[in-house]
């Protein structure tokens, strides 16, 4: 069998992984030159840190992940307010205790591929290509890559992400599946604050009206990565247009203290600077013949949520599964992925519009009600408040997870 997978990130390098340790003939194609490093810190908890460790990768991880040691809001003057330290909710809280690089956890994939014994699938990576075109039958797909190279494959996966290219290919335009939910996301990297503004190994958090600025450490003590987010109107003017991007950010949280001033002199020089929307997306079913989506293209749930790469790894430890358990019925093996992963999608999706209000208060008022909210599930262990949130993280790691001895890890 050889299988396609539309994308090089997390997504697509962990269905990778699990694909040729199953013996699958595998070509990866990414539209970047290269393997995308750095980026923002994602978090591994509950069931995705079983795929993890399943997957044979936590001893990378643990190499290479950040020292956080909790978030802690701070106002205008970079004053304390609330600080929520790392091992609340066991670990798992907003601040979990494995935290990585989205490059770096994406490295520890590629090198477990690059490790991989002769037994394995037979691996191609293209980088600098997509998929220009493609058509199915019930035997195949067949398609042509904007290189001009043309090839045939027995299933082809899309892990592109929230605006994937493949499924406004297969299954329509991005607007059937993709849901604003009132807020734009950006960040980049800055040189790290004084240690009078923000303690090593924290989060700093400053909450404005329709908007945050937070701070987080990366893997180079000299550098940190700054999030901004801001509550409005969509706006179709911003898409791909990085001056206009930057005008508004500064537009919203000019005139604002901590570090903020620092954040916005440093944000045209950035390497990597990142800015979307903040959306949900929603479909009726995942595959459609013998093309499958996976990660953001399929179910992203926004930032909002913390389980984007959560739910990538488990869907790509699942969908990898239920490929090597039924390889001559690819159909059976796409509904038993999204059978298994729906109820878990369904669940992490709710609520989030909610989140982003809560979030984003829109007056100095309301931002007052949002720390003291803080400092109650900080001070407060029987609150009813916390209770709630405590019992939600353990049903979520209580996600039962098939074993498919077939793509275990080495």
């Amino acid at each position: 069998m050889r299988i396609l997978v539309c994308g090089g990130g997390i997504a697509g390098n962990a269905v990778a992984l699990q694909l040729l340790r199953a013996g699958f003939d595998t070509t990866v194609v990414e539209r970047a030159a290269v393997a995308r490093p750095g980026g923002q810190a994602v978090d591994l908890r509950g069931p995705s840190r079983k795929v993890a460790e399943r997957m044979g990768l936590l001893p990378g991880i643990r190499r290479r992940q950040l020292d956080e040691r909790g978030m802690v809001f701070v106002d205008e003057r970079g004053r304390q307010r609330a600080s929520m330290p790392a091992e609340m909710f066991g670990g798992e809280g907003i601040v979990a205790e494995i935290e990585i690089t989205r490059g770096d956890l994406n490295q520890v994939m590629l090198d477990e591929i690059a490790a991989l014994p002769a037994e394995s699938g037979a691996l191609e990576y293209r980088y600098g290509d997509w998929v220009e075109d493609l058509d199915q039958d019930a035997d195949a797909v067949r398609v042509r890559f904007a290189s001009g190279a043309e090839a045939t494959f027995d299933l082809v996966i899309g892990a592109e992400g929230l605006h994937s290219a493949l499924r406004a290919r297969v299954f329509g335009p991005h607007e059937q599946f993709t849901e604003y939910l009132g807020a734009y996301i950006g960040f980049f990297t800055i040189p790290t604050p004084p240690r009078t503004m923000l303690e090593t190994g924290w989060v700093g958090v400053h909450i404005v009206p329709s908007g945050m600025v937070a701070v987080r450490p990366d893997p180079d003590p000299a550098t940190s990565m700054a999030i901004i987010s801001v509550r409005m109107p969509a706006d179709d003017g911003l898409r791909g247009d990085i001056a206009a991007q930057q005008r508004l950010i500064r537009d919203r949280l000019a005139g604002n203290g901590w570090v903020v001033p620092a954040i916005l002199d440093s944000m045209a020089e950035a390497p990597d600077f990142y800015f979307d929307e903040v959306a949900r997306v929603r479909m009726a079913k995942w595959s459609r013949g013998r093309v499958v989506l996976l990660g953001d293209a399929a179910y992203c749930g926004s930032p909002m949520t913390g389980m984007g790469t959560a739910l990538a790894l488990i869907g790509a430890y699942l969908l990898a599964g239920e490929i090597a358990e039924t390889p001559t019925d690819s159909a059976r093996a796409f509904d038993r992925y999204e059978e298994l992963l729906r109820p878990l999608v369904t669940e992490v999706q709710k609520g989030t519009e909610a989140a982003v209000r809560l979030r984003h208060p829109t007056t100095g008022r309301g931002v007052a009600v949002a720390l003291t909210l803080v400092r109650i599930l900080v001070s407060r262990p029987l609150h009813p408040l916390r209770v709630l949130i405590t019992r939600l993280i353990g049903a979520r790691g209580e996600y039962p997870l098939p074993d498919y001895s077939s793509v275990a890890a080495r």
